[in-house]
């Protein structure tokens, strides 16, 4: 879903409008009442309080001219909350949503369905090992591994999906001409490579604490689920399961030794109702459900004409036709029909939930027969 194509001075707008000193609800509740930021910085609705009136009357233009030289040069694309076909979806539902998106790498991306995966800075190397094999067996199932790029699970996280050419997202607590913490700058690079680094925060933001619960948030409002792998009892990766269940989201937990106190977190998520999980297997029949709302969501596919059975969009149908019935690679499918890595990712992760494909060994996949 490629973003609305703005203009510089539409962009140099939107970045005013961010340097403005209200938070995301009272920027979008502006926004709702008029979405264009050059009108809205003009002439402030009626309903504008007499802080945001005084920055309207004098923007601060020289560090909104900054910022958009900077995006320009490093090739980063601003998606405002109002481009409903580009800004994704789920998290449009918070109520405190980011009024825009920075976005280093490919924004089609959030578009995929994701699962957050977090934990404890201080992994054990168990817990460390057990989130790269889950997030890459998942990743190879075409769902995008979503995490905040800290050290110990989230690290571990992201490098499990590289490690399978798999998509991951990363979402900062700081603007994306910063890197934190500075030693992952290196998974960085490969996250824009073959992912996307994003962040709310305009350039220059540095990592200040309260930026990471809502970095936090904006992790679970982009996923299906959350998957906590280890996570001591005040670890911020209970807040981000905790977020994650207030929005109506999965939240699992994989259980640890009882004297381990990295798993006392994971424990107390379990008692209180997090899906213990054991296998990544069990997070993808546990998504099915919700990866099948957001399918219709996003693509409205037609209702199905016989009793019992699934309907196909066009897209779905014409990716089965191009498998033949021989194991077929993501990338054969890629040249077959045509469609991005992730848009090819994304259909067959639904077409396995409804049990019309099954993968096969080397990373293959097999049509289903009737």
């Amino acid at each position: 879903m490629a973003e609305a194509s703005l203009t510089e001075q539409e962009k140099l707008a939107w970045l005013a409008l961010l340097l403005a000193p209200v938070g995301p609800v009272t920027r979008n509740a502006l926004l709702a009442e008029c979405p264009d930021p050059q009108q809205l910085l003009r002439t402030p609705p009626a309903q504008a309080r007499d802080k945001f009136r005084a920055y309207a009357r004098a923007p601060d233009w020289p560090t909104a001219e900054a910022h958009l030289s900077w995006l320009q040069q490093h090739a980063i694309h601003l998606i405002p909350i109002t481009d409903t076909a580009a800004y994704p979806t789920l998290l449009h539902r918070l109520t405190d949503a980011p009024s825009a998106l920075f976005i280093h790498g490919n924004p089609d991306l959030l578009h995929l369905p994701q699962l957050a995966v977090v934990g404890s800075r201080h992994a054990s190397q168990s817990g460390f090992a057990t989130a790269q094999r889950f997030c890459a067996h998942l990743a190879q199932h075409g769902m995008a591994i979503t995490s905040g790029m800290a050290l110990g699970i989230d690290t571990a996280a992201h490098q499990g999906a590289l490690s399978v050419q798999g998509h991951t997202i990363a979402v900062a607590g700081t603007g994306l001409d910063r890197v934190y913490p500075a030693r992952n700058h290196q998974l960085a690079h490969q996250i824009v490579q073959q992912g996307a680094l994003i962040s709310e925060y305009l350039p220059g933001t540095k990592p200040l604490r309260h930026h990471f619960p809502r970095r936090n948030r904006v992790i679970a409002g982009l996923s299906l689920g959350v998957l906590v792998v280890e996570a001591a009892l005040k670890s911020g990766s209970l807040i981000t399961a905790r977020l994650a269940n207030e929005l109506g989201r999965e939240v699992f937990a994989i259980p640890g030794s009882i004297h381990n106190p990295l798993a006392r977190g994971c424990h107390r998520l379990i008692r209180q109702g997090a899906k213990l999980v054991e296998t990544a297997e069990h997070i993808i029949e546990e998504l099915g459900a919700a990866l099948s709302e957001l399918s219709l969501s996003l693509e409205q596919p037609p209702p199905s004409t016989e009793p019992g059975t699934t309907a196909l969009t066009d897209e779905h149908q014409a990716l089965l036709d191009a498998m033949g019935f021989d194991p077929v690679s993501a990338d054969q499918l890629v040249q077959r029909t045509g469609m991005s890595a992730a848009e090819v990712s994304s259909v067959l992760l639904l077409l396995e939930l409804q049990s019309q494909v099954s993968s096969a060994l080397g990373g293959l996949f097999l049509r289903t027969p009737a």
